[in-house]
């Protein structure tokens, strides 16, 4: 089924602003929150549509890459190890993403209406959550072309292994909290504009995580973390973009305590390329030729991204033809269709000319053949252009 478009799901127009946005969302959120309709999975799943159009339209960069490509530019990836759409984002995710829209302390964005903490699916809080990890990768084109796995090192905090994250110094020294029993939270009424509502709140004296360390491990110093180097592959995939964003989730930075990891990002560089140019999923060859193989025709051997080709170059042609080799281009990031190869050529005029070449070039300058004469028929660059594209 298709995706719905992000403004229509949080009902505001393309020119609202952040403050709009997220304005939209909580009303959104609120209306079909899984505490105001419980065991109601169409609800559920427009809960979660409304958080994956406000984790785009929040952020400037992927809302820029929304508004330029649509659903393809904030999801690159189909099932390699990148987010990509509400499929992989569950309630759990939600809360722990955007507890800042409805002013929660905790990891839930409910926490000031609903109570709910940054809890495990034991039910416990986990640790504090890493931060997310941002690298940039530079590609070539023939790279980008084809996609490629790329194993990058880099420094980064990672689980504790003595401690397995616990930060504890030994299974002795973590103890069950006495005052919420292990359960993470403990249980309280709050008055909100729905009335009185029993709610969760996190535990005051373990943090959320059910548990206390009385001895802290010696190598991390009861963080459950330290630093470390990691080498890790990443799927690229082909037909991405300068300045687009992949994104690993559980990557990232180690958290405390055994807190989930956060995110790798990943920044996409293009390296300049010797010989071409890219406008989309195109790439634009520059071929230069003389004169006379432009007035007598010729056969030259062209680059493309994978290997060389030749073409024929008919007698007559003038600067500014434009060439094109079908499916020589780039791949979409979606793999909808591949670009083309446009080579445009350009007639060389030498700078210096000897006493022999200028010779014979003053007899060329008086034929009558020699002056321009372009014709109704001739067409201008504009009108190559359209043709090409139409």
């Amino acid at each position: 089924m298709a995706k719905r478009d992000f403004y229509e799901i949080l009902g505001v127009d393309k020119n609202a602003d952040a403050s709009t946005i997220k304005k939209a969302y909580r009303k959104t959120a609120m209306k079909f929150h899984p505490d105001r309709n419980p065991d109601n999975k169409e609800a559920e799943e427009k809960f979660k549509e409304a958080a994956e159009a406000y984790e785009v339209l929040s952020d400037s960069d992927k809302k820029a890459r929304y508004d330029r490509y649509g659903h393809a530019g904030v999801d690159p990836n189909q099932g390699g190890g990148f987010r990509g759409g509400r499929g992989g984002m569950t309630m759990e995710d939600i809360f722990e993403q955007f507890g800042d829209v409805f002013g929660g302390g905790g990891g839930s964005p409910f926490d000031s209406f609903f109570g709910g903490g940054q809890r495990s699916r034991g039910g416990a809080r986990t640790g504090q959550k890493g931060s997310n990890l941002r690298i940039k990768v530079s590609l070539s084109l023939e790279e980008i072309a084809t996609g490629i796995t790329k194993k990058i090192k880099v420094k980064k905090q990672k689980t504790c292994e003595p401690c397995d994250g616990s930060g504890a110094k030994d299974k002795s020294s973590v103890k069950t909290c006495g005052t919420c029993g292990g359960s993470g939270y403990v249980r309280q009424i709050k008055s909100t504009f729905l009335g009185q509502m029993q709610t969760t709140a996190t535990c005051p004296t373990c943090g959320g995580a059910g548990t206390q360390v009385t001895a802290k491990c010696s190598t991390c110093k009861g963080e459950g973390r330290q630093l470390g180097e990691e080498t890790i592959s990443i799927d690229i995939p082909a037909g991405v973009e300068d300045g687009m964003q992949l994104s690993m989730r559980g990557t990232g930075n180690a958290g405390k305590n055994g807190g989930p990891k956060g995110d790798l990002l990943i920044n996409i560089v293009e390296k300049p390329h010797e010989h071409f140019s890219r406008d989309g999923k195109n790439v634009i060859y520059d071929l230069f030729i003389n004169f006379a193989d432009a007035a007598l025709g010729t056969s030259i051997e062209v680059p493309t991204l994978t290997s060389k080709v030749k073409i024929k170059v008919p007698p007559g042609t003038q600067g500014g033809k434009i060439f094109r080799l079908r499916e020589k281009g780039l791949p979409s990031v979606q793999s909808y269709g591949t670009g083309d190869q446009l080579i445009n050529v350009n007639i060389w005029t030498p700078k210096q000319v000897n006493d022999e070449e200028k010779k014979l070039l003053e007899q060329l300058r008086t034929m009558p053949n020699f002056a321009p004469n372009p014709g109704k028929n001739e067409k201008g660059f504009f009108d190559r252009m359209r043709d090409y594209f139409s």
